[in-house]
């Protein structure tokens, strides 16, 4: 029986730093593309929709406001600020859509279901994680 050795290069190659070279240009690219949208959307807006009609949009960061919404005989007064959007008070039984508190990140909503109002904040999350891993 014989034995072989095997004997391996462990020194880069040209090749070696094309593949680098090449990883580093495709990371670079796919970051432009998917952040380079963001800058068009650097401010939350909040969507007031009444009965699946879209009545209001309500740009955060312009100071604060508060607005009136009926439906189905219920009355929302919804506040808006820098920090967020909530229910300020509502006359509707359950009282979930004042519970919800104020949102603040984009894809969150408040829900009156007996008055038929939904807010929706749509736009970017300054300085907020898009993920969180581990």
């Amino acid at each position: 029986m014989t034995s072989r050795s095997l004997t391996v290069n462990l020194k880069p190659t040209v090749l070696d730093g094309v593949v680098v070279a090449a990883v580093i240009a495709m990371s670079v690219l796919v970051a432009a593309v998917f952040y380079g949208n963001k800058a068009n959307d650097d401010k939350l807006t909040a969507v007031v929709s009444v009965g699946n009609k879209v009545v209001d949009s309500l740009p955060l960061f312009e100071g604060e406001s508060v607005h009136t919404y009926s439906n189905n005989g219920y009355t929302l007064q919804v506040s808006v600020t820098d920090h967020g959007v909530c229910v300020q008070e509502s006359n509707c039984p359950t009282q979930d859509c004042v519970h919800t508190g104020i949102i603040t990140r984009n894809g969150q909503s408040i829900v009156c279901l007996p008055a038929q109002i939904v807010i929706h904040l749509k736009g970017a999350d300054l300085g907020a994680p898009d993920a969180v891993v581990g």
